[in-house]
């Protein structure tokens, strides 16, 4: 698989990229970047259609990836464990879901199905910061050396 690996995003307030606890580290909420490392701007259902809604959350588990490569290593990982995905749409847009899936296979994709496969929600809001259409935050328990 080849995914073009971002930066790490720099936090657009006061918090951190990452904070461990035990052996998890929590992934705080992270947004899709294209091609020029813009953020992706807009509403599903209204600025994005569902594809390009999809293809923003798998940008966004591509920002994921990153912080884990950057901040943690992929070596210490040992199974994603839960995210948590938010979709800024319409009052009439129904596939949180299946846009939120675009961070999901990307995962499954990465790290298979015995470390990538996880525990999921998925909501619709009215606005995410920065207008983008997709943040989603993780969980992932370390390898204990």
């Amino acid at each position: 698989m080849d995914i073009k690996f971002i930066n790490t995003p720099e936090p657009i307030g006061n918090f951190v990229n990452v904070r461990y606890s035990g052996n998890h580290a929590y992934i705080s909420g992270q947004g899709p970047f294209d091609d020029n490392g813009e953020l992706i701007k807009g509403r599903v259902g209204e600025d994005l259609d569902f594809n390009q809604a999809y293809d923003a959350a798998r940008r966004v588990g591509i920002s994921i990836l990153s912080v884990l490569k950057n901040e943690v290593g992929f070596e210490k990982i040992n199974r994603i464990v839960k995210i948590l995905g938010f979709v800024n749409c319409t009052k009439d847009f129904y596939l949180q879901p299946k846009v939120i899936n675009g961070c999901s296979d990307l995962f499954v994709e990465f790290f298979g199905k015995e470390k990538g496969v996880h525990a999921r929600s998925a909501l619709g809001v009215y606005v995410l910061p920065n207008n983008i259409p997709v943040e989603i935050e993780a969980i992932i328990e370390l390898s204990g050396n």
